[in-house]
């Protein structure tokens, strides 16, 4: 009994030593923070989306960290792009070669991801994710191992839209918008997949007018003169309020049909109010109020209690991003920026309005595509969309083959 009684205090103070060593022991190696660089739109217009998906972004870190990440957390710096391609390509510099991110997030700006993509993380071999940069060209013929997006693109757009505008009487479309990547990347993939649908369709003439440019009311005028059965206008972040303005006071949308990709979005509308033209066509991937699923109703909610407005697709998409980062690196098992890349790939995670997948051909996230029209809501004391058509990601995406083809 003695010899029994002497094992069980040597075995039980064995224990306590290994527990002491065990809380003595310093953290293992990459028990650290996992640091994001955000570069995106913070000054003039486009500042509404940039502010709505660093909202979503943090909502969704505050979430992560309350169990964390290979021991550490999610923190982030931001920096301004102020919606130029030269200021936010020095931000992205900087952000990698001093603030010495593990990854790079953000972008309104197409023009300014390509930048990014090319000069930044391919150059610097560090992971990009473009969350609202649309161009289908970041992550299709330009794309490479370090750049991801977690938006819709131009091509999922144009898909869909030529999906459901194929079926209609039209046969002469005009084409107007901003003169920059993201405007010309619109016309190129709704023009292209509208052809195919509709092989007897004709573009009869286009307009561009540089990226913020005021007085737009002439080129209406003009466009109405030539009596096209649609507009497609090709616009983004710093042109839509007054492309749309613009389309209320003309009353062009009226005469012609018109259909403008994220033309539904509430961050689009919201600031416009009762003044938003209504009638207007547009596609988007994410609006708040639907579907009504229990797991978007819950972000939904959650993310009013913090900034006492819904979320538009910025929130969505930069929300997404946050669980999509978190969980490849879990995977990954370690902070590695070549092991998060092989991580990601494949990557499916839960989503306010379900699981999605980040493909693993071109690094392009599989979203749902809504179609919709736009109607003032007095609950809203916005415009939202009405008639809303849902088409599968896989349904709309490019896909692996057409993109390979294309990055030859």
């Amino acid at each position: 009994m003695k010899r029994q009684h002497v094992l069980k205090v040597s075995l039980l103070l064995m224990a306590g030593c290994w527990v002491i060593s065990a809380l003595l022991l310093p953290a293992p190696a990459d028990a650290r923070n996992i640091k994001v660089g955000i570069v995106d739109t913070y000054s003039g217009p486009p500042a509404v989306f940039g502010n709505d998906a660093l909202n979503g972004f943090k909502m969704a870190v505050n979430e992560i960290n309350k169990q964390g990440v290979l021991g550490g957390k999610i923190e982030f710096v931001t920096r301004d792009d102020k919606f130029k391609v030269d200021i936010g390509l020095n931000m992205a510099k900087e952000l990698v070669l001093k603030e010495n991110v593990d990854l790079l997030v953000g972008t309104v700006n197409s023009g300014l991801a390509m930048a990014v993509s090319d000069a930044v993380a391919k150059k610097e071999k560090i992971p990009y994710i473009a969350w609202m940069s649309k161009s289908e060209n970041v992550t299709g013929k330009a794309g490479h191992r370090y750049v991801f997006s977690t938006t819709e693109n131009t091509a999922m757009a144009g898909k869909t839209a030529a999906t459901v505008l194929s079926k209609k009487p039209i046969k002469k479309i005009w084409v107007a918008g901003d003169d920059y990547e993201y405007g010309h990347a619109l016309d190129e993939s709704f023009a292209r997949y509208m052809k195919q649908m509709k092989p007897d369709v004709e573009f009869i003439g286009k307009t561009w007018w540089k990226v913020g440019e005021p007085d737009l009311v002439p080129y209406f005028t003009s466009i109405q003169a030539a009596k096209p059965d649609l507009i497609h206008f090709c616009t983004g972040g710093a042109s839509m309020a007054n492309v749309l303005k613009t389309i209320k006071t003309t009353g062009i949308n009226q005469k012609i049909p018109i259909y403008i990709h994220t033309a539904i979005d509430y961050a689009v509308l919201k600031p416009l109010g009762t003044e938003a033209p209504e009638g207007v066509m547009g596609t988007m991937d994410y609006l708040f109020y639907y579907p009504e699923l229990s797991t978007n109703q819950k972000f939904v909610k959650d993310y009013q209690a913090l900034y006492k407005a819904p979320p538009g697709f910025p929130a969505f998409h930069a929300y997404t991003t946050a669980y999509l980062i978190a969980e490849a690196f879990r995977k990954a098992g370690k902070i590695d920026r070549e092991k998060f890349i092989d991580a990601i790939e494949g990557l499916k995670v839960d989503t306010p309005v379900g699981k999605v997948e980040m493909r693993a051909c071109d690094h392009q996230v599989v979203y749902p595509m809504l179609f919709g029209t736009t109607k003032i809501s007095k609950e809203y004391g916005a415009a939202v969309a009405t008639d809303i058509m849902t088409l599968r990601g896989a349904e709309v995406m490019p896909s692996c083959e057409e993109i390979q083809s294309a990055r030859k």
